[in-house]
């Protein structure tokens, strides 16, 4: 079946009449949910089916379920955490691994009974003394060799649970002090310096099969495009990273664009992303970014292909009960 090079969210805790028909008609490649479309496991259950109803597949639903400040799910329903750094910079290395393949492992069993299979986690930028509290704490720690080691865990920890884990932000948002919801940020570090510290963890995971791109200007790369519409910070993720998967931007709503989602979807995959990611579910922004990215296909669509073999299909009745999701994911992460 077809799919448009687009992920979108959408309004509320059910499809819209319109939104159902939109679906069906823009035939995204798939859809992110957020905290405003959940209330409880049968609701969010409905939700992710009746997403994929529209458009008549199995289309990946992505969240943002890192745990801590950013969490789309919580109690009392889903297990709370503090967030990462806090989790990891305390204790040594060895339980730094294996909370976070608990953690991931708990996670991804959440995220599978509610029918949603790709997470956008591990987040692989590198905390600073001055990085932006909206990124900060969020991080896996300030060492690029820990945040790639843990990024790992993460990742295979996700996997294992079937959800495909999305790394972020290439090509490294840890330098920024600003928050590209509201602004863009820019990273003045010279290439040298982004090589050998910012670039490791990405590059030590670029055989994952999902990235998403930051809204940051680098200017000793490109002084006049951010990394989402930027060709040459692409063909650097391309070629000195050597990321040779999905590339999917931020969302395109975001302030750090300060331009029109529609055009900044077309700038971002002529540059060389993949998929433009529209989150924030308003109809007018919808239909003017289904409009203008075309059919995913060529090299884009075999690495979506790619991508979405890594997941365990959905299939009747395979959905666990939820009283069961937590115990279960427990033992398999203990055990492993």
């Amino acid at each position: 079946m077809s799919a448009r090079a687009c992920i979108f969210g959408c309004e509320g805790l059910r499809l819209t009449s319109w939104e159902r028909q939109f679906f069906a008609d823009a035939e995204p490649w798939g859809f992110i949910l957020f905290a405003r479309n959940v209330d409880d496991p049968d609701q969010v259950r409905a939700l992710t089916s009746d997403l994929r109803a529209s458009v008549g597949r199995g289309a990946p639903v992505f969240i943002d379920q890192e745990g801590g400040r950013v969490a789309r799910l919580s109690k009392p329903h889903w297990t709370e955490w503090i967030p990462p750094l806090d989790q990891v910079r305390r204790v040594d290395t060895e339980t730094a691994e294996r909370a976070m393949r608990l953690r991931y492992s708990l996670i991804a069993s959440e995220l599978r009974a509610l029918g949603i299979d790709a997470n956008c986690v591990p987040m692989l930028d590198v905390a600073f003394d001055n990085t932006h509290p909206i990124i900060r704490n969020r991080c896996l720690g300030d060492d690029p060799g820990m945040v790639a080691l843990l990024g790992r865990v993460v990742a295979d920890s996700l996997l294992d649970g079937g959800v495909l884990p999305v790394m972020k932000h290439l090509p490294g948002h840890g330098r920024a002090r600003k928050d590209s919801h509201e602004e863009l940020p820019v990273v003045d570090a010279d290439i040298d310096t982004l090589s050998t510290v910012d670039f490791v963890p990405f590059r030590r995971l670029s055989d994952l099969p999902i990235g998403m791109t930051a809204h940051v200007l680098y200017p000793s790369i490109d002084a006049g495009a951010c990394a989402t519409l930027s060709s040459r910070v692409i063909r650097m993720i391309r070629g000195q990273i050597g990321f040779s998967g999905l590339l999917m931007t931020d969302d395109l709503s975001m302030k750090a664009l300060n331009g029109d989602p529609a055009r900044d979807a077309e700038a971002a995959l002529a540059a060389g992303c993949d998929i433009a990611l529209h989150c924030n579910g308003d109809r007018n922004e919808m239909t003017d970014v289904a409009a203008s990215v075309p059919e995913l296909g060529g090299a884009a669509g075999a690495r979506a292909k790619r991508a979405l073999r890594l997941r365990r299909q959905f299939e009747p009745n395979d959905l666990p009960a939820a009283d069961t999701v937590r115990e279960q994911a427990y033992a398999d992460a203990c055990n492993g």
